[in-house]
C-alpha cells in the first residue's frame, strides 16, 4: 500500500480525523508508553489537580497526528523527520479530538514536506505544531 507521492502534494492540501478519547484509550496508552502518571489514570488523584478530572496524555494527541500523517497525508511510505508540539489545553475523557495536518511548504530538492499540525476540541486548539516528513517520489 502506498500513500501520496511528493509530486501529488500541494501547499494548502489537508487531511483530518476525529477520535473520541476513552478511558480505555488512555489506559492502553499508559500501558504501551509506561507513563502511569496518576493524572491520567486515577480520578481521585486527578480531582486534586488544576484539571479536576483525568486528562489524556499529551502524546496521545501526538499519536493522532502521526496517524493522520501515516494513513492519510501523505500516508503510507511517509517518514517522520521531526515534530514540534505545543500543548495548549488538556484533553479530557470523552473529548472528540479533531486532528488536522496541512501542507505548509514543499522542498523539491530534498523531497520533504512541512506540515502544520493541530488538534482541536470544540474548535479550541489543544495541541499545535509542525512536522517535517520525507515523502517518496514517483518512480524512486
Amino acid at each position: 500500500m502506498q500513500g501520496l507521492f511528493f509530486e501529488d502534494l500541494s501547499v494548502g492540501q489537508s487531511a483530518e480525523t476525529t477520535k473520541v478519547v476513552t478511558a480505555n484509550d488512555v489506559e492502553a496508552f499508559a500501558a504501551v508508553s509506561g507513563d502511569t502518571n496518576p493524572v491520567h489514570l486515577d480520578e481521585d488523584y486527578a480531582k486534586t489537580t488544576t484539571f479536576q478530572t483525568r486528562i489524556a496524555h499529551g502524546m496521545l494527541s501526538g499519536a493522532y497526528i502521526s496517524a493522520v500523517i501515516g494513513t492519510k497525508l501523505p500516508g503510507p511510505g511517509a517518514i517522520y523527520l521531526s515534530q514540534s508540539m505545543r500543548f495548549r489545553r488538556p484533553v479530557k475523557l470523552g473529548d472528540a479530538v479533531v486532528t488536522r495536518v496541512t501542507v505548509q511548504a514543499l522542498d523539491d530538492k530534498r523531497g520533504h514536506a512541512t506540515l502544520a499540525t493541530v488538534c482541536q476540541v470544540d474548535g479550541k486548539t489543544v495541541v499545535d505544531g509542525e512536522a517535517v516528513i520525507m515523502v517518496p517520489r514517483k518512480g524512486a
